[in-house]
């Protein structure tokens, strides 16, 4: 069972390196997005997003992963 702190324990082995994030928009739309995981916090952890020489960040909540909102593939 997924937990707010085995997410956690998960996401902080990968910390810097590149994973394959897939987002469930609903009605069976995805996006997704070829990012690396940067910092995690109380609440959310934030991914660093490159594209064409511009750099975005985003962020997650760990609910997005225990609901199956987000897919992360590592």
């Amino acid at each position: 069972m997924l937990t707010v702190h085995t997410v956690k324990e998960e996401l902080n082995k990968h910390i810097g390196d590149e994973v394959t994030i897939k987002y469930n928009l609903g009605r069976n739309k995805f996006e997704k997005y070829h990012v690396r995981l940067k910092k995690l916090y109380d609440h959310v952890f934030t991914v660093e997003l490159e594209k064409l020489k511009t750099k975005q960040i985003k962020s997650f909540s760990y609910s997005d992963v225990i609901t199956k909102t987000i897919k992360i593939d590592y």
